[in-house]
């Protein structure tokens, strides 16, 4: 394709041929590690260089910087390097106050989304969409690339019963969007309302993949190293709702998964029954230095893609859960309910249904009936929103 390979980012564009929107402002921008130009200058060094007064700096899960870890809350600080505030978006509060706000005129929003419903910028990025329309700031989105394309709504919408801070709106499990084209949805269907612009990329097209697009992939969050990972990631995290590992605690987590009790040769060849579209799967034997199951045996499958247009990756992940809940129905759990009485595995779903129709013992590729209607629906409602 001709536009293969050239692809500019909204901050890149930003840079080089809008920057004169922003003289005398005072500037807030949300964002973390992997908001870099193609040259791989961060964005807080590139706009402070090029003379944009930035005010403050808005960190979400993992801080500005990428170096807090999954989960862990964020503490406010002071950049080093430009000497302005640093307010966590991911600890005491998840969207900026009225005080954090002081000064600014536009805030830029700028983070590196992997397509997936369950991924928390979007939601850090939407908190802060609200903050400003109630405080009269305005919002500028620079988009970026959705790595695993454009293309491919997957997945069950979300029941409105199971919002939660991985999953606040009814969209599907694989969305297909930017995050400017997400923005622009917030805004316009889910009453997410403020003055919103998006710094649209250029030479991108739905159909590309990241390392089609000549861009740099920085991991955006510790556990999403290469694309491979973000390509396995909307199926298999679905492993982070039960006492099976995702991987966490390896080189290539979320593409491979497994426990001690799996037999690997038996989930392989159960496994490749399903005939599912683009993937084939190893056998994998591992020990995790963190996270579940840490430095003991464990045994499972790694996940190879081997035709990415066709794969899908929402019924391989639930395909996976429930062979391995078939096959071991004494050792296999999905971790119990929290504090709001509602199953972690529910909230990545988007409902209880599927978690139900496992336990069931209902076939993965009649479960998938069960949903396939409600992404194309889905596409139908929201083609206004799209910029590409």
């Amino acid at each position: 394709m001709e536009l293969k390979g050239k692809t500019l980012s909204g901050l890149d564009v930003l840079l080089t041929q809008q920057l004169d929107s922003l003289k005398g402002l005072g500037v807030g921008i949300v964002t973390n590690h992997a908001a870099v130009t193609r040259d791989l200058d961060h964005i807080t060094d590139a706009l402070h260089a090029a003379g944009v007064r930035v005010v403050a700096l808005f960190g979400p899960e993992h801080g500005v910087r990428g170096d807090a870890a999954e989960g862990a809350a964020v503490e406010d600080s002071v950049d080093p390097r430009i000497g302005v505030p640093v307010y966590s978006l991911y600890g005491a509060t998840r969207e900026p106050t009225q005080e954090m706000l002081e000064g600014i005129d536009v805030m830029l929003i700028d983070m590196q989304d992997v397509g997936a419903r369950f991924y928390t910028f979007v939601y850090t990025m939407a908190a802060a969409m609200e903050a400003c329309g109630k405080y009269g700031v305005k919002v500028w989105i620079l988009d970026r690339p959705n790595p695993i394309t454009g293309l491919g709504f997957e997945g069950p919408l979300l029941d409105p019963e199971y919002r939660s801070g991985i999953g606040k709106y009814r969209i599907p499990v694989r969305h297909g969007f930017t995050s400017g084209e997400l923005a622009k949805l917030f805004n316009s269907k889910f009453g997410v309302e403020c003055d919103l612009h998006v710094v649209k990329m250029q030479n991108w097209s739905r159909d590309m993949w990241f390392d089609e697009t000549g861009l740099p992939w920085v991991l955006p969050s510790p556990n999403m190293p290469t694309l491979d990972t973000a390509t396995a990631y909307t199926g298999t995290c679905f492993f982070e709702g039960t006492n099976v590992s995702e991987g966490r605690g390896l080189s290539r987590p979320f593409e491979i998964f497994g426990a001690p009790w799996i037999d690997a040769q038996v989930l392989r060849r159960e496994m490749m029954k399903y005939d599912l579209p683009g993937v084939a799967f190893r056998e994998a034997y591992f020990s995790p230095f963190e996270w579940k199951f840490r430095k003991e045996p464990c045994s499972g499958l790694q996940v190879y893609v081997t035709d990415r247009d066709i794969f899908k990756p929402v019924i391989t992940g639930i395909a996976a859960v429930a062979t391995i809940k078939r096959l071991w129905p004494n050792d296999f759990i999905f971790r119990p309910p929290s504090n709001t009485g509602k199953c972690f595995f529910d909230l990545l779903a988007g409902n209880s249904k599927v978690r139900e129709m496992i336990d069931a013992n209902v076939d993965p590729l009649e479960m998938e009936k069960t949903w396939q209607n409600e992404p194309v629906e889905f596409e139908a409602e929201t083609k206004s929103v799209l910029l590409y």
